[in-house]
Formats: C-alpha cells, sequence, structure tokens
C-alpha cells in the first residue's frame, strides 16, 4: 500500500514539474513578444499611381521608395503599385481620404474634392512654364494645398513637374479649325471640359487606363498629355500624329493621405517630408532630361509631329476663363493673373 502510495506521489510530482515547465516556458515565449512588440515591425505604406512601370512617374516614385527606406533605416518600407493597380485617380484620391492608400501621384481629380485646384487646369492660364513655376511654388500655390488638406484630408507634398500637354491625333492638327468638333479625350476635369467646347472640340472624359483601347477602336480621335506620359502610354502605337499645343504646363502631385500622416512620429513625418523633396527634384530633372529624347524616339517610330500657331488656341480658350473662374472663386483667380504679371 506504501508503494503504492509512493508512486502516486512521486508521479504527481513528475506532472507538476512538467506542467510548471511549461508554463515557464509559456510564459517567456510571451515575454519574447512583448519584446518584438516593441522593437517593432517596419511602417508598411502604399504609394499608386496611374502609369506604366516606363514612365516617368513610376521612376520617380521609386526613388520617393528608396530614400524614405534609406533615411528611416528600413523602419518605413513604401509599396509601390503602377499601372491604376489600386485603381484611376478618383479611385486613389477616395483611398486617401479613407486611410486605404497612403500616398499617389494625382492631380486635376482633386478638384472634384477642392474645387481651387481646378483653376490651374485650365488651358492656356499660363504662357511659359516660369509663369507655371511663380504660381504653384508660391503664395497661391500654398493656398489651395492648404485648400485641399483641409476639404479631403489630402496633404500635397510636393508637385511634379510634368511638362507641357500637346495634343496626339488621327489626323494632323495646324490650326483652330482641325480641333472642330475633335473627339478628345480629358481627364475628369470640368476646367479642361469648358476651355476645350470653347475652343471648338468635342471633349469627352475616360480613365486612362481605357485610353489606349478607346483610341484603338476610334471611340476617341485624340487625347492631350505631357510628352514622357504619351510615350509611357505607347498612344504613338495607335496615333500618328503630335500636335505641340503646350496648351497647359502641367504637374502632379505626391499627395499623402492625413489619416497616415497623422499615425506617423514626428521623426517619421520628417523623413517623409525630406524623401519627398529629394524625389521631386530627381523627377523634375527626369523631365527635362528625357523629353527631347523621348520626342525623338516616337518621331523615329513614325510619328509626325506640327507647330500650329497657338495664339488662335489660347485667344478662343481664354474666353472660357473667367466665367469659369466665377463658379470656383474669382479672386483666387485674380490672384493668380496677378502672380503672374510681377
Amino acid at each position: 500500500m506504501k508503494k503504492k502510495l509512493s508512486a502516486l506521489l512521486l508521479f504527481v510530482l513528475m506532472i507538476s514539474t512538467v506542467l510548471a515547465g511549461c508554463s515557464g516556458s509559456g510564459s517567456e515565449k510571451a515575454d519574447a513578444g512583448k519584446k518584438a512588440d516593441a522593437k517593432g515591425e517596419a511602417v508598411v505604406l502604399k504609394l499608386g499611381h496611374i502609369q506604366s512601370e516606363n514612365d516617368l512617374w513610376h521612376k520617380g516614385a521609386l526613388k520617393f521608395k528608396e530614400e524614405v527606406e534609406k533615411k528611416s533605416n528600413g523602419s518605413i518600407k513604401i509599396e509601390v503599385y503602377p499601372n491604376s493597380t489600386l485603381g484611376g485617380d478618383r479611385d486613389m484620391a477616395e483611398g486617401l481620404q479613407v486611410g486605404t492608400l497612403d500616398f499617389a501621384l494625382i492631380a486635376g481629380v482633386l478638384g472634384n474634392f477642392e474645387p481651387s485646384i481646378q483653376l490651374l487646369e485650365l488651358p492656356y492660364l499660363f504662357n511659359s512654364e516660369e509663369e507655371y513655376n511663380k504660381v504653384i511654388h508660391g503664395k497661391v500655390g500654398k493656398e489651395i494645398s492648404d485648400r485641399v488638406l483641409n476639404a479631403a484630408d489630402i496633404r500635397i507634398l510636393n508637385f511634379w513637374d510634368r511638362g507641357p500637354r500637346h495634343v496626339t491625333s488621327n489626323k494632323p492638327i495646324n490650326s483652330l479649325e482641325d480641333i472642330k468638333g475633335l473627339k478628345i479625350r480629358i481627364p475628369e476635369i470640368k476646367a479642361m471640359e469648358v476651355t476645350w467646347k470653347a475652343m471648338g472640340a468635342s471633349p469627352t472624359t475616360m480613365a486612362w487606363n481605357e485610353v489606349y483601347t478607346g483610341l484603338e477602336q476610334n471611340v476617341i480621335e485624340a487625347q492631350e498629355n505631357p510628352i514622357p506620359f504619351i510615350y509611357g502610354g505607347r498612344i504613338q502605337e495607335v496615333q500618328k500624329n503630335l500636335a505641340l499645343t503646350a496648351h497647359k504646363y502641367e504637374y502632379v502631385t505626391l499627395s499623402m493621405s492625413e489619416m497616415a500622416w497623422g499615425k506617423l512620429s514626428e521623426d517619421q513625418q520628417k523623413v517623409i517630408t525630406e524623401a519627398a523633396k529629394v524625389a521631386t527634384d530627381y523627377e523634375n530633372k527626369l523631365v527635362k532630361d528625357e523629353t527631347t529624347k523621348l520626342l525623338e524616339t516616337m518621331k523615329s517610330e513614325g510619328l509626325k509631329v506640327t507647330t500650329p500657331d497657338t495664339k488662335e488656341f489660347a485667344t478662343a480658350a481664354k474666353k472660357a476663363h473667367k466665367e469659369f473662374a466665377k463658379t470656383i472663386d474669382l479672386d483666387l483667380y485674380n490672384q493668380i493673373l496677378d502672380a503672374i504679371k510681377k
């Protein structure tokens, strides 16, 4: 009986020891987990844009990714999604608003959330890149950026240059008469719509990822964009004429979700700001260096280039400016004109 009791006590002791050992192991694992949490995983942020991997936007986005990851010592990771993978411009803008997207390269679509930025979209508002830069990087540009942030919770980190917009078409364009009734694709931007109508064209809005097919199937007869954008979209494969209209000096914003911005520490926000500046300078230089080269490449592939007298284009376009500005902010429009004159 005593032997049985001793054996039973020994068995209970062994079980207790095993359970205690398991308990200790679990506690150690929990502590290890806490240490891992304290150390912190890398913050992963998404950046979307509508262009292909061949476009200068993508190269600029990759530069931004490189700088953020370098400056943060890998504590912030940027994932870049080209080719409208995360949706069109409006989809991405809405994603920034609700925090499902962290960064996007977007432009005129912001006018659907804060109307004042549409004033920058008026064709022939600026006569040169110098005038454009004076406004975009001055008091008016700052005012518009602040309005976008307040209205839409979208923080414009920087304006990237894109160069002037030109028209590609099925037929050569040499004069204003050549665009009468022209079915031209434009982005979803009211300022561009009213101005192209004033010039006699028949503008239609269409998502960028549908433009190539739309031209190929003759749903539209023309489209307008900066030369690097035209090249990146392979438009020269489906259109053989390019008119150097320079009707708009173009930008795209590197924008960030205010929700994402608010979740970052001050040091992390500094990393983002500094990286955005480096990427902006890099992309702007790329545009200047590559635009002429890309135009020559497309010409070698059969693209025919015309240089129409844009004075008559500008005269027709400007007839729509003031009336449109009245629907947005006439005072801000006048500030733009004043800034150009100075």
